[in-house]
């Protein structure tokens, strides 16, 4: 039997959520702030970004929710974590790990039932609002959020391995 397009979508968000908390999980919450040589981020910055991209990405955008007015993302998090952001390696700029990582997950819980109960026949309408650069429907969107944690998961296993701990296989 055929996966629907929404069931792969969602699949794959899961499985990409699971090799971020794996990996997070290795890495010490004293850590999170620690910018290793030559390296312009921090694993602070990479989750924090996370956590705006999935409200944004699928709350917002396949949802249709208002993710800052609905208290699922800290009005902050667009200024800290977002596209044009810069990691800054000072904690006291920035929430608590522990906060940045309980945002993360509350967004997670929002966005799995919104792109969960999507119905297929849905994805291919147009997103209006702002421009993405790889993203005008539901689908691509919906494509796009577990691809973009990935490329985001590779930089914490980068900083990770940068900071002196051994590859997770």
């Amino acid at each position: 039997m055929d996966m629907n397009r929404v069931s792969h979508f969602f699949d794959a968000l899961v499985f990409a959520r699971g090799y971020t908390v794996e990996l997070l999980d290795t890495i010490p919450m004293s850590e999170w702030f620690t910018m290793p040589v030559g390296c312009p981020s921090h694993i602070a910055w990479q989750v924090g970004h996370l956590a705006m991209a999935e409200a944004r990405l699928v709350a917002e955008r396949i949802g249709g929710r208002q993710v800052v007015e609905e208290g699922i993302l800290p009005a902050e998090y667009l200024k800290l974590f977002g596209r044009q952001s810069v990691p800054d390696p000072s904690p006291a700029n920035h929430p608590s790990p522990a906060e940045i990582r309980a945002v993360l997950d509350r967004v997670h819980d929002v966005a799995l039932p919104i792109l969960r109960e999507t119905a297929d026949a849905d994805l291919e309408t147009f997103v209006p609002g702002s421009a993405h650069r790889f993203c005008r429907t539901k689908a691509d969107y919906a494509q796009w959020v577990s691809h973009h944690e990935f490329l985001h998961t590779g930089q914490i296993g980068l900083i990770r391995r940068l900071m002196g701990q051994k590859f997770v296989w």
